[in-house]
C-alpha cells in the first residue's frame, strides 16, 4: 500500500471537522447564540427539523475522540473554534469557560502527539453580530480581529498554524445569496459584499498573527469550472462561474487585485465595499500556506434564466455520491495544475483541508469511501510528481455529523455516531486510512 502513492516524506495525514457540526452543548458554560442556532430553528430550514444542540456530543466527548484520532495515527486534526462560545455576542466580554474547553482540547492532542490545525471561523457567526448587519457589515471584519487576537493570545503558545476562514465561497452565496444555509438571506449578487468583508477580515487577523509568529493559512472550496460545450455562451459561462466561485476569493489573497466581475454584472467596488487599501489588506499578510477544500469539478452552460450568468449542469457518465455530488478524481490533478499554472510564484505551498464523500447506509457499505479517498489521494500523487508543493491531506470527516442544512441525512465520517446513544463505531474506511498512513510512515522509517 506505501507504494501505491507517492507522497513525500513528512506529508501530514490529518482529519476534519467543525464546531457547530460536532460539539453540542450549545446552551452550556456560557456560549451566546450563532447564526446557525436561529436558524436551524426556523421550520423546515434543516432537514427533519435537526439542530446541532448535541449533534456528536464531543464538547463532553473530546477524549473519546482523540482516542479514535489516535487509533488512526493521524499526523493532525482540523478543528474550527466556535466563535460564539469564546466571545458570546461576538464582541466583548470573553467567556472564560470557552477559552478553557480549547485548552483541554489542544493540550490533549498535544498529549496523544496530533497536531491542531485550528479554524478560527467554520460559518458560526455569533447571532449578535448578524442582528447588526452580519458579514454584510464591515465592522464584523474588525470583529473577527478582535476575536482572532484573542484565541490566539490563549493558544499560539502551543499552536503554530491558523486557518482564518473556511469556505468564504459556500458561506458567502449559500448564507446570504441562495438562502439555504444560515443566515437565510436571499440577496443574490448584492451578496458580495459579505465576500468582501470576510477577506477583509482575513487579511486583518492574518497581520495579527503573522505579527505573533504564527503561520496563517486560508481554506476555501474551489472547483475545475467545465463549459457544457465549445459554444462561445458555455465558454463565457464557464468563465464568469470560474470568476464567482474560485477568482474573487483567491486574486485578491494571491495576487492583490480582485478579477474582473463585469461579467456578474458586479461593479469594481462590489456595491461600494471595497475601499482604498482595502485588497492591500486582504494580500500583505503573505499566506503561509493555501487550504484547499475539493469534492467535485463544476460543468457550466450558458444561462436560462436571465437573472445569472450561467446555468449549473450535471455531469453525466461518472459515478454520484450518496449527496448527488459528482465524482471525477483526475479533476483534483486538474486543479492543483491550474492553481500552478494561474498563480506561480504567488502560490504557497498547498494542504487538502477537506476531501471526502458521503456515502448512504450507517456503517455498510463502505467501499465507495475507500475507492473515493484512494482515488483522489492518487489524483494528489500525480499533482505532487508534477511538482507541486502538497503539504498534507485532511479528510473530510472524523466522524459522521450534522451536515448543515441536511441534518444528520448526509455521513462522511470514517466512524459512525448514533445520533441516540452516540455510540461511535470505526467504519471499514477507518481501518483502510489507518493502515495506509502506517504503510506510509513505515516506508520512510527504514
Amino acid at each position: 500500500m506505501s507504494d501505491r502513492f507517492d507522497l513525500p516524506a513528512g506529508f501530514r495525514w490529518g482529519a476534519a471537522t467543525a464546531a457547530y457540526q460536532i460539539e453540542g452543548a450549545v446552551d452550556e458554560d456560557g456560549r451566546g447564540p450563532s447564526v446557525w442556532d436561529v436558524f436551524a430553528a426556523r421550520p423546515g430550514a434543516v432537514r427533519d427539523g435537526h439542530t446541532g444542540a448535541v449533534a456528536c456530543d464531543h464538547y463532553h466527548r473530546y477524549p473519546e475522540d482523540i482516542e479514535l484520532m489516535r487509533g488512526l495515527g493521524l499526523d493532525g486534526y482540523r478543528f474550527s473554534v466556535s466563535w460564539p462560545r469564546v466571545l458570546p455576542t461576538g464582541a466583548g466580554a470573553v467567556n472564560p469557560a470557552g477559552l478553557a474547553f480549547y485548552d483541554r482540547l489542544v493540550d490533549a492532542l498535544l498529549e496523544a502527539d496530533i497536531a491542531p490545525l485550528p479554524t478560527l471561523f467554520h460559518w458560526d457567526l455569533p447571532q449578535g453580530l448578524e442582528d447588526n448587519g452580519g458579514w454584510l457589515n464591515r465592522d464584523t471584519a474588525y470583529r473577527f480581529a478582535e476575536y482572532a487576537a484573542i484565541v490566539t493570545d490563549r493558544l499560539g503558545d502551543r499552536v503554530p498554524t491558523w486557518i482564518t476562514l473556511n469556505e468564504p465561497f459556500v458561506h458567502t452565496v449559500f448564507g446570504y445569496a441562495l438562502g439555504t444555509h444560515a443566515p437565510g438571506r436571499t440577496l443574490m449578487f448584492e451578496a458580495l459584499p459579505a465576500a468582501h468583508h470576510q477577506l477583509l477580515a482575513h487579511g486583518l487577523a492574518a497581520s495579527i498573527l503573522h505579527g505573533r509568529g504564527l503561520e496563517v493559512m486560508l481554506s476555501n472550496n474551489l472547483t475545475p469550472v467545465w463549459p457544457a460545450s465549445d459554444s462561445a455562451g458555455d465558454v463565457a459561462a464557464a468563465q464568469a462561474y470560474d470568476v464567482l466561485h474560485n477568482r474573487l476569493f483567491t486574486d485578491p489573497v494571491l495576487l492583490g487585485r480582485y478579477p474582473d466581475l463585469s461579467a456578474l454584472g458586479v461593479p469594481d467596488d462590489i456595491f461600494g465595499a471595497v475601499r482604498p487599501g482595502d485588497v492591500d489588506l486582504i494580500h500583505t499578510p503573505a499566506l503561509d500556506g493555501l487550504g484547499l477544500n475539493f469534492y467535485n469539478p463544476t460543468r457550466v452552460a450558458a444561462p436560462t434564466d436571465p437573472a445569472l450568468p450561467f446555468d449549473l449542469v450535471g455531469i453525466p457518465d461518472v459515478p454520484h455520491t450518496a449527496f448527488g455530488w459528482p465524482v471525477v478524481p483526475s479533476a483534483l490533478t486538474q486543479l492543483l495544475l491550474h492553481l500552478r499554472d494561474s498563480y506561480g510564484e504567488a502560490l504557497p505551498p498547498i494542504t487538502i483541508t477537506e476531501n471526502g464523500c458521503s456515502v448512504a447506509g450507517d456503517t455498510t457499505p463502505d467501499q465507495p469511501r475507500i475507492d473515493f479517498m484512494a482515488t483522489h489521494l492518487d489524483a494528489l500523487a500525480r499533482a505532487v510528481a508534477e511538482g507541486i508543493d502538497i503539504r498534507g491531506y485532511y479528510t473530510w470527516s472524523l466522524i459522521d455529523n450534522l451536515e448543515w442544512s441536511e441534518g444528520f441525512s448526509q455521513r462522511f465520517g470514517l466512524v459512525h455516531v448514533d445520533f441516540e446513544t452516540q455510540c461511535r463505531t470505526p467504519k471499514a474506511s477507518y481501518v483502510w486510512y489507518r493502515d495506509l498512513i502506517a504503510a506510509h510512515r513505515k516506508r520512510f522509517s527504514k
